[in-house]
């Protein structure tokens, strides 16, 4: 399909999705890296605690924690 063709079609709200290849797509600023943080054994526990009391993984509450954390920060 030709870029015209594509963008009348999008522009004219119909769906294009099917000749788009998201396979690769990524979102900029939302590349995932990997961080090594040594951390107490109460503080995994209580981690391993509140992961458990809202069903999700001990990394999920560090993330969700860090982000919200980082959010509060420059919102003020």
């Amino acid at each position: 399909m030709k870029a015209k063709e594509f963008d009348k079609k999008f522009d004219s709200n119909q769906d294009v999705t099917a000749h788009l290849n998201v396979s690769k797509a990524r979102r900029p600023g939302h590349e995932q890296k990997r961080v090594n943080v040594d951390f107490p054994s109460w503080v995994i526990e209580q981690l391993d605690f509140q992961a458990k009391r809202l069903g999700v993984t001990r990394q999920s509450v560090i993330k969700m924690w860090i982000a919200e954390r980082l959010d509060q920060l420059s919102s003020s």
